[in-house]
């Protein structure tokens, strides 16, 4: 049942964006030739003529939402992976509709400023009517119908971590109506759910009752039992799924590698192990240093001068920092504090009103113009213009053993900026928290991410009250 809901929401989508096409191309016709907001020259074809295009526009933009992963679990989708795929979608149907009009010569006969328009109106209404179906459902779970029914099968870590987020993410519609289990008592209760029974009477029970789906969650050292379950699922047709007790040392997009038939999961899928995508972050790392010095020159002469007049010492502070494959570099910042020993300086965090700080170092450290030698870093390769924050050698040492997976961020350059920086992370904030969004960062890299970053460095990560 499971899986026919699935392919029911995606068929009623489908429909949906369909018939959104058709409106969409009316609505667009309407602004562009009856609403007065565009200026009219010449003859120009009736709708029922363009009508005759929209025919043939419907199943060839279906086709490319399909494509675009639109159809595929489209409801448990994030809205904003969902809003990218469907730009992404009508981006490319506009290219391929253009391009088609005119090889066969017909872009003269219809309106590139009605197809403009489309390409705009579509986005918005395939969003807007697949908000409308996602708030429908959820009314419906909300009041108990169309939930999906589970039944647990083992007891671990990874049933409790499930069951949480069943329980705190209710619009999805699950209902887990009990754990087998032969390590828990028969009394045992966890945020509701109750045990129903031992795993060997799990096939009684898929007989006699009709569960959507079993979701396997078995503690490592009874993994083998895993076959037998799976066996048993698959020989009452119930669907089944499998949450590793694992699951918090592999990525939560693990890539499978196929070896002659032996599937091989990868611990930590890095995009950036790719040749291509490294070639091109590195390619854009080139230019966008270059560009950056050249438009932030006048500003770094001025501050060097500042720096100079505020304080003895040099202009430019040399410190260690960790940064690909561990290796050690020099990273450059303008000099914004007194000149003290290098012993004491490498063991010690900047707090606020820090006595070392000189009064323009605050207003550099402060709108992170201090940072702008970086970009020499970056062209040097030492650093990318986007990634985790590179740390000093002793914290390395002091964190690698404090909090679990921090080596993982040196598997990529460095950055002057990154995911944890444009989310708050910076300064004297939680290194548990930074180390999540670099993570995540690293597992999810696309350049559209980079830009993405960019963007809100620009408008929200210059200046940060963490800048002490």
């Amino acid at each position: 049942m499971i899986n026919t809901n699935k392919k029911s929401f995606g068929i009623l989508s489908a429909i949906l964006d369909g018939l959104m096409i058709f409106l969409s191309a009316y609505l667009s016709y309407w602004l562009r030739f009856d609403s007065n907001l565009f200026s009219i020259k010449g003859y120009y074809l009736t709708f029922a003529q363009y009508a005759k295009l929209v025919i043939y526009i419907i199943p060839f933009y279906l086709l490319i939402y399909w494509f675009c992963h639109l159809y595929e679990s489209s409801y448990y989708m994030r809205r904003r992976y969902e809003l990218a795929n469907i730009i992404k979608a009508n981006g490319i149907g506009f290219l391929l509709l253009t391009l088609c009009l005119y090889l066969l010569d017909d872009d003269r006969l219809y309106s590139r400023k009605l197809i403009m328009v489309f390409f705009v109106v579509n986005m918005f209404l395939c969003f807007v009517s697949r908000n409308i179906i996602r708030s429908f459902l959820r009314m419906q779970r909300k009041r108990g119908i169309k939930l999906r029914h589970v039944i647990l099968a083992g007891y671990s870590p990874a049933a409790t971590a499930y069951i949480d987020r069943l329980v705190s993410q209710t619009q999805l519609g699950y209902k887990v109506d009990g754990i087998l289990a032969d390590n828990i008592d028969s009394d045992f209760v966890y945020r509701g759910v109750k045990k129903i029974g031992d795993l060997k009477d799990l096939e009684s029970l898929l007989m006699t009752n009709a569960y959507d789906e079993v979701t396997i969650t078995l503690g490592l050292k009874d993994y083998d039992k895993l076959e037998g379950l799976v066996n048993t699922c698959e020989k009452c047709g119930v669907h089944t799924k499998f949450v590793p007790d694992y699951y918090n040392f592999i990525a939560t997009k693990p890539y499978t590698e196929d070896l002659n038939g032996l599937p091989i999961i990868h611990i930590r899928n890095l995009p950036l192990s790719n040749f291509v995508n490294r070639f091109i972050k590195r390619l854009i790392d080139i230019v966008g240093s270059i560009i950056a010095i050249i438009l932030f020159s006048g500003v770094m002469v001025i501050t060097a001068i500042l720096v100079k007049l505020s304080s003895p010492g040099p202009i430019i502070f040399k410190q260690v920092r960790v940064g690909l494959h561990n290796k050690e570099f020099n990273m450059y910042k303008f000099r914004s504090m007194g000149v003290q020993p290098a012993s004491k300086e490498k063991q010690a965090w900047t707090t606020s009103n820090d006595p070392r700080v000189t009064k323009i170092g605050k207003i550099i450290r402060k709108t992170s113009i201090d940072e702008l030698p970086q970009f020499f870093n970056v062209l040097m390769g030492n650093m990318s213009l986007i990634g985790p924050r590179p740390e000093r050698p002793y914290f390395v040492e002091k964190f690698k053993e404090e909090i679990p997976r921090y080596m993982i961020k040196h598997q990529v350059r460095p950055g002057i900026t990154g995911w944890a920086q444009v989310n708050g992370y910076r300064g004297d904030t939680s290194i548990r928290g930074r180390i999540e969004h670099d993570l995540y960062y690293i597992e999810n890299w696309s350049l559209w991410l980079d830009i993405k970053i960019v963007f809100l460095t620009i408008f929200k990560g210059f200046v940060n009250k963490n800048a002490y």
